[in-house]
């Protein structure tokens, strides 16, 4: 059995690094690369929280003799295809019986890691695939397929899926449709499909909350804002990555690591990365004084902006370009009549929105502004969302909203002069 680990904050781009300094069968393989390796898709991971939060997990605790198949569309397309699987929450090593990529719907072929079909990740680390001959076309999908032998408790995750991911009983990758035992709508240890792009591949990161992780888009279609843009930018050879985290936030951990701590792995360890969209700071303002921390102390303009300005100085310092997105109208928020979630608006709470909104728009730290919030609030209220593009909570953006802020990016703007 094969074991490649890494220590816990190695990035990808670390990883690729190390291949080519220290040589071995890895480095052997990336030599005869004749593109470069692109991030296409991305899921951020995200540990297990306890049952008493407002929100559930709604997932098994753990896995045996079973198979988990995950669907995932790519941004830009390439001649070969590899994975990461990441075991970052993990307290013990995480053992993968066999792994298969597919088009989705179509004949899988087996992934390997070290030349072997099974590989234990250490707690706390990830592991990358070797590749495997699949020419992938952009914006296709993709099914990757888990096989877990032996008892496996569900650590690493991305909650939000907003695709399927089906889960059967016994090592059943080689079948081209699978009956599932149950489905269940996150992404469970697989965290990043990669492909051999052309050379020249750039790539863009939207780094955000649950409006960036699509929260309340219509499931399995694609519809998140940056999937729109990856639509508008795949003809251009960008792929556009999607690390937002629903109930993330720049200051405080809880549904995955705060943005700070997670900048590095999600963000800037990205390969080939030009620019990043920060759309993050809503649940900062929002969830103290809620059902999701009711007795947090409110959020302060100036300790937000403070996180903001950490992250400008890490992306620029690395070269990064680095976009402010407006946060968006939220007066109304989770006030359904099923909501779990109370007291998430009030007055005083969309004042610092809009001071943070002033911030951005103003102080010219950012390299481009993104001004979502112009984009799509209510010209008649404008601390309401338009309708239109209101997914129904007065918190989310629907199908056409995130088709609206994505199509208001200026790609010249976003992507600076080359």
């Amino acid at each position: 059995m094969n074991t490649f680990s890494l220590p816990k904050r190695r990035t990808l781009q670390a990883l690729l690094s190390s291949a080519l300094l220290f040589g071995g069968a890895f480095a052997h393989v990336q030599a005869a690369d004749t593109g470069v390796w692109t991030p296409s898709w991305t899921a951020s991971p995200q540990p297990i929280w306890t049952n008493d939060f407002v929100l559930p997990v709604g997932l098994p605790a753990t896995l045996r003799d079973q198979t988990v198949r995950q669907t995932v569309r790519t941004s830009v397309g390439g001649s070969r295809v590899r994975i990461v699987l990441s075991n970052e929450y993990g307290t013990q090593p995480l053992q993968i019986g066999a792994t298969h990529i597919a088009p989705a719907g179509g004949a899988g072929k087996a992934l390997t890691f070290g030349g072997q079909e099974t590989v234990t990740v250490p707690a706390s680390a990830v592991v990358m695939s070797d590749p495997v001959e699949m020419p992938v076309a952009p914006l296709s999908q993709l099914s990757v397929s888990l096989y877990f032998p032996q008892t496996t408790p569900i650590t690493t995750i991305h909650w939000d899926g907003l695709q399927p991911a089906q889960i059967a009983a016994g090592n059943v990758l080689d079948a081209n449709a699978i009956k599932a035992e149950s489905v269940v709508n996150s992404r469970l240890f697989l965290s990043a499909v990669l492909v051999e792009a052309a050379r020249g591949t750039r790539t863009v990161v939207a780094f955000g909350d649950s409006i960036t992780d699509g929260a309340a888009s219509t499931p399995g279609t694609d519809q998140r804002w940056p999937d729109f843009l990856a639509r508008r930018l795949a003809a251009q050879k960008v792929a556009v990555i999607n690390a937002g985290i629903s109930g993330g936030r720049v200051l405080k951990n809880h549904m995955g690591m705060n943005a700070l701590a997670r900048f590095d792995r999600d963000v800037l360890g990205q390969p080939g990365i030009t620019s990043v969209v920060l759309l993050m700071g809503i649940n900062d303002i929002s969830w103290p004084g809620s059902t999701l921390e009711p007795d947090g102390p409110p959020t302060q303009a100036d300790a937000l902006i403070a996180g903001y300005r950490q992250l400008i100085a890490r992306a620029k310092s690395r070269g990064v370009r680095i976009a402010g997105a407006t946060l968006t109208p939220f007066e109304g928020a989770l006030t359904m009549p099923d909501s779990p979630i109370a007291n998430y608006h009030s007055p005083a709470k969309d004042a610092v929105r809009q001071r943070i909104n002033a911030w951005i728009r103003g102080s010219g730290e950012f390299d481009a502004v993104l001004d979502f919030d112009a984009v799509v609030r209510d010209p008649q209220n404008p601390l309401k969302i338009l309708p239109l593009y209101d997914s129904g909570d007065h918190l989310h953006l629907g199908d056409a909203g995130n088709k609206a802020v994505a199509e208001s990016i200026d790609l010249k703007l976003l992507l600076g002069k080359r």
